[in-house]
Order: C-alpha cells, then structure tokens, then sequence
C-alpha cells in the first residue's frame, strides 16, 4: 500500500479515491486509517482544522461516501468501489424489496422514508420525525448504523453550532441522505445485475492488491 500521510480534507479525499476504502479509526489491519495516516499533533489541534473537521468537506465531495461502514465503525468508499460495495452489502435488495420480504426491521423502514422524504436531514431532526426523540422510541443509534453498514444511509456532511461572531464550535451534528440522492440510482445499483458473490470477490482482489498478505478476518472487516 502507497504511505498517505494526511494534512489536509483534500488529501484524504485523494487517498479515499486510491485505496477505495478507508476506515477512519484504527483497526485490527495495521495503518489501515485515517487515524493511522495523520500526524498526531493534528488532531483536536487549536489552530487549525483536523480530520474531525474534514470529515463533512469529505462527506460532500461527491468523491466518496462516508458513515459507519465497517463493522459498525466510521469511514469512507470511493464512488468508483461504491456500486459494487453497495451490491455486496444490500446482497441485490432495494430496501423496499428487502422490508416487502420482511427482512427489514420495521423502524429501520420507518427511519429510512424519514431520510429519504426530506433527502437531507440533521440527525437530531429524523429522530424527532420518527419517534426517537426525547421520551421517544429507543434503539435510533443501532438502527440508523445497521442502515449505513447496508449503504441504504450515509452521511451528506456535518453541521455545527456556531457562537456570537459566527464561529463553528463543538461537535458536528450529522446530516443524513441516500447514496442515491448523492449519485444517482442508476450509478449506485448499476452493479445489482452481478451476483453479490462476484462484488465481493471483485473489492477482495483489489483490497489484497493494495494490502497483500490480508487474512480472512481482516478482509471481513471491510467486507462485512
């Protein structure tokens, strides 16, 4: 694998688009990560902006997605690998095909029309529209992150509180969309006439072509 080192959105953009995949946080496969791939120094530094704040300018590049995609943990697919990933994950389902053959959660559907009827929407809203909010329904976090680990959901970008003179503080408050509403339908499941067998086999040849020697295990944390 080519050594990134990360110092800028725009650079980590560029190393989404070469690897294809790229989890944000440590993992069990070694430099492997955003986390991994930046100087230390510049995380949660006071003069400048780090990969917590180039997540959102990432997000909405129209370069990659980005959301709990490995293992239920944060990161990043290129638009090139994300047909063939979105195949894989969604195994050739539409999520309507998928709840119509009652292998969807209820909520997971409830969630997703809330995503999908306004196509952007702050996390905190959708839980409001879908009865998740304060005294509401439990169990938001776990279904809205088993609809990104199926692509069905990513994140659009982050949005942030800003003080009296305007300023961007605190932590970023996820927007969520579709894949589709990035990218379009027909690019996202332009893949769905490959078994998912094959798309599997297609991100696992290009993932041990850039990171040889990978065991089965490893290669499941970002096959799923």
């Amino acid at each position: 694998m080519d050594k990134f080192v990360l110092s800028s959105p725009e650079e980590l953009t560029r190393a989404v688009e070469a690897l294809g995949f790229l989890p944000f946080f440590k993992n069990r496969i070694a430099g492997f990560s955003v986390e991994e791939m930046c100087p230390p120094g510049l995380w949660f530094a006071q003069d400048c902006d780090g990969p917590w704040e180039w997540k959102g300018p990432v997000a909405s590049s129209g370069k990659c997605i980005y959301g709990k995609l490995f293992a239920g943990k944060a990161g990043f697919v290129s638009r090139e690998w994300l047909p063939r990933f979105a195949n894989l994950r969604r195994d050739g389902y539409d999520l309507d095909s998928r709840y119509e053959e009652g292998i969807l959660d209820r909520r997971e559907k409830l969630i997703f029309d809330g995503v999908e009827k306004y196509g952007v929407i702050l996390s905190k809203n959708l839980r409001n529209e879908t009865g998740f909010g304060r005294g509401g329904s439990k169990g938001f976090d776990g279904l809205i992150t088993r609809l990104q680990m199926q692509t069905y959901v990513c994140v659009a970008d982050f949005k942030y509180a800003r003080d009296k003179s305007g300023k961007e503080y605190g932590w970023g408050i996820a927007e969520y969309t579709t894949p589709e509403r990035l990218f379009g339908y027909d690019y996202v499941t332009s893949a769905y006439p490959e078994d998912p067998r094959q798309s599997r086999e297609a991100i696992k040849a290009h993932l041990l072509g850039i990171l040889p020697g990978l065991s089965d295990r490893d290669l499941s944390y970002i096959l799923g």
